[in-house]
């Protein structure tokens, strides 16, 4: 059993170690979502928003901010985590984590927090670069943060997930194709669900991004299509259940052992 004093270390050097690993290489890891959330304001904000006009009580650039931030922290925090541990699988380095004092636990923990500290890094970075086309504070800054580290902490899980049942650098990418950016995009981004017709309107409701995109603009802008605390429950459920989910496949070893 280790000591508190023995864990923290551990987690740090855990954490340490996923951190250089995508700051090593910054400018495939970073600099592309702000590259690409500055073509996203240029194409969508200023050509066609000016012929979209206003939604949701703002224009269209002051709206589609919150998601493409969002969208940035989703797809980073995600692709952190899958390659990383898919990585350490593939070495097969994880084995020796796995005979070694440290807990499932901290195992987990030392993966999450590296998707989340990657997740948050380049939102700050979209962020800066949204600064450059809209001017905005948030209405909700206790809002703003929660549901940014919730959302970071729920996609790191899902990137957890699909390493632990990858079996080869091909299957990290298919969730993420098939699976994130279709959610991401029907997940009230670019527009508000109200312009939905029904059945449409209702099934949207069962997109989880929904709720994160639309917690993070409630903070932002002050404005929803979901009540906030609704979307912030949803984000707590999902963690939950994915954490014990994450713990479980650690323990029996899933995908791990041989």
């Amino acid at each position: 059993m280790m000591s508190p004093a023995a864990q923290y270390h551990a987690f740090r050097t855990l954490l340490a170690k996923e951190m250089r690993r995508f700051l090593r290489i910054w400018v495939q890891t970073v600099l592309p979502s702000g590259i690409t959330t500055a073509l996203y304001f240029l194409i969508f904000g200023g050509l066609i928003g000016p012929r979209v006009g206003e939604m949701g009580g703002h224009d269209f650039m002051t709206y589609i901010m919150p998601g493409l931030i969002m969208m940035a922290v989703i797809n980073n925090a995600y692709a952190n985590v899958v390659s990383s541990f898919y990585g350490a699988k593939f070495q097969r380095s994880v084995e020796e984590m796995l005979v070694s004092p440290m807990p499932d636990y901290l195992i987990l923990a030392g993966y999450i927090a590296g998707g989340v500290a990657r997740g948050l890094i380049v939102g700050a970075v979209v962020t800066a670069v949204a600064l450059f086309f809209t001017d905005i504070r948030p209405e909700y800054p206790l809002l703003t943060v929660l549901t940014v580290l919730l959302t970071a902490i729920l996609f790191a899980l899902g990137g957890f997930i699909n390493a632990v049942y990858a079996n080869s650098f091909d299957d990290i990418s298919i969730v993420p194709t098939f699976v994130l950016t279709p959610l991401t995009y029907l997940g009230g981004v670019f527009y508000s669900i109200e312009l939905l017709p029904e059945p449409w309107q209702t099934l949207s409701l069962i997109n989880p991004i929904l709720y994160m995109v639309n917690a993070f603009r409630a903070g932002m802008l002050g404005s929803s299509d979901v009540p906030a605390g609704v979307a912030v429950a949803v984000m707590a459920a999902f963690i939950a259940g994915l954490t014990v989910f994450c713990l479980e496949l650690l323990r029996r070893g899933v995908g791990l052992r041989s």
